[in-house]
C-alpha cells in the first residue's frame, strides 16, 4: 500500500471530467486500496481519483468516526447517485482534501440512492443513504465531473474565501511549473 500525493486547488486535473472504468483490473484494485490509505492518512472521509491525479471514475469513502466506530470503507467504481424522491435540500459545512483549510456551507439533497461497481466488479445499489454518507457520495461524485464544492457555495462565502482560493491556485500553478 502507498500514500499518494493529493492534488490541490489550481491543479487542472481537478477540473477534468473523468473517464468511465471499463474493466476493474488488479492495478485498479490496488489503486483503490492506496486511495483508502491516503484518505485515512490525510485524514478525510472521501477521496476521488482526480484528487490523486487519475482521470477515472473511482471514489473511496469511509464516514465512520475514527476511534469510535469500526471502519466502513466503500470503494466505488463508476458511481452515480440520484436524490430520493422525498429528499430535502439541506445546508451543511463542507471541506475538501484538495482545498485545505476552506470550509463553506453547501446545499445538497439529504438522502440519495447510489449505484456503483464494487472492488469485485459486482453491481451495487444502496438506497436511502443519508447524513454524512449521502453528502460524501455527492461531493466525491462532483470531483468525477470536474466540479468542486466551492462551485456551489453562496456569494458571501465565495467573497469571504476569494483571496485564499486565489493564493492556493497561484501556489499550485507555481509548483506545477517547476515540475
Amino acid at each position: 500500500m502507498a500514500i499518494l500525493p493529493i492534488r490541490i486547488y489550481g491543479d487542472p486535473v481537478l477540473r477534468k471530467k473523468c473517464e468511465p472504468i471499463t474493466e476493474i483490473t488488479p492495478e485498479l484494485r490496488q489503486l483503490a486500496k492506496d486511495m483508502l490509505e491516503t484518505m485515512y492518512d490525510a485524514p478525510g472521509c472521501g477521496l476521488a481519483a482526480p484528487q490523486i491525479g487519475k482521470n477515472i471514475r473511482l471514489v473511496v469513502i469511509d464516514t465512520a468516526i475514527p476511534g469510535e466506530e469500526d471502519p466502513r470503507p466503500y470503494i466505488m467504481f463508476n458511481p452515480e447517485w440520484e436524490a430520493e424522491p422525498d429528499a430535502k435540500n439541506v445546508d451543511y459545512d463542507e471541506g475538501c482534501l484538495s482545498l485545505p483549510e476552506i470550509f463553506c456551507n453547501v446545499v445538497r439533497p439529504d438522502r440519495v440512492t447510489v449505484r456503483f461497481f464494487d472492488i469485485n466488479g459486482e453491481a451495487q445499489e444502496i438506497h436511502n443513504c443519508e447524513g454524512l454518507f449521502a453528502r460524501c457520495i455527492q461531493h466525491e461524485c462532483d470531483h468525477l465531473n470536474g466540479d468542486l464544492f466551492v462551485d456551489k457555495i453562496s456569494t458571501s462565502d465565495r467573497t469571504m474565501n476569494q483571496s485564499k482560493l486565489r493564493k492556493m491556485a497561484k501556489e499550485t500553478q507555481a509548483k506545477l511549473k517547476k515540475k
